[in-house]
């Protein structure tokens, strides 16, 4: 038998994967800064970005020089955000979203993947009609169900979807309504596992077999890349992603 990888091999790959969140976070931050000013509490954008990078261990030193490098108190780069969309194999809709310093570059990265994997980039709106933009707070299976209902109607949520196979909750909001509703939630003691303004597909195409294999590697490969903020797609992959 072979051997795995060493635990300094580990531990560099750890790191590699939490360095390109943090670029992708930091990145976030600095556009939202720059559009809606550097005041979390009258830039929503801004105060996602931040939950986000705290969520993910990022250290308050760090987003606050992000800030301020996007406010003009100190030197930065310039992002531009720019969206792609395109088809996977199977008719799988992509839109993929970037923030960039450099269009030809990010560009000839998002074609070379989706025609290394067997799809096709598309014009602009070629897809995005078939998604919806929401927000989404979600709770885990052993979450209370009658409690978290509860407290969504009273915020003015949408809906909460219930999941069978799992029993997984989401509070469904719209983008608008997402930072009352996720407020309400935390001061009611029921805080989501994962909350996040994003889109949904309006009905997901199930794949199976080698299309989805290929479907996988193909948003794998796209949410890889460094000037990819996210990755979204209508595909119902079952088991392949697991």
């Amino acid at each position: 038998m072979g051997r795995g990888p060493s635990i300094e091999g580990r531990k560099n790959a750890t790191d590699a994967k939490r360095g390109k969140i943090f670029t992708k976070i930091i990145r976030e931050v600095t556009v939202a800064a720059r559009a809606g000013g550097g005041d979390p509490g009258g830039n929503p954008r801004l105060r996602t970005a931040i939950d986000k990078g705290l969520s993910a261990n990022m250290s308050k030193d760090v987003i606050e020089r992000a800030i301020k490098k996007a406010t003009g108190e100190l030197e930065g780069v310039e992002y531009e955000e720019i969206r792609y969309e395109g088809y996977a194999p199977g008719g799988i809709a992509v839109i993929v979203d970037c923030l960039t310093d450099n269009k030809v570059r990010t560009v000839a990265d998002v074609r070379h993947a989706f025609g290394k994997f067997g799809g096709n980039l598309g014009t602009d709106g070629s897809v995005a009609f078939m998604f919806n933009r929401v927000g989404v707070l979600s709770y885990a299976a052993n979450a209370d169900e009658e409690a978290i209902t509860e407290a969504a109607i009273e915020a003015g949520a949408d809906d909460v979807v219930v999941y069978p196979e799992d029993g997984a909750i989401d509070v469904l909001t719209s983008p608008d309504a997402f930072e009352m509703v996720k407020a309400a939630m935390l001061a009611a003691g029921l805080e989501p596992g994962h909350a996040e303004v994003t889109y949904r597909a309006d009905n997901d195409v199930a794949v199976e077999g080698d299309t989805a294999e290929q479907v996988v590697k193909l948003l794998d490969w796209l949410e890889d890349l460094d000037d990819v903020q996210n990755v979204y797609s209508n595909a119902d992959l079952g088991d392949a992603r697991a």
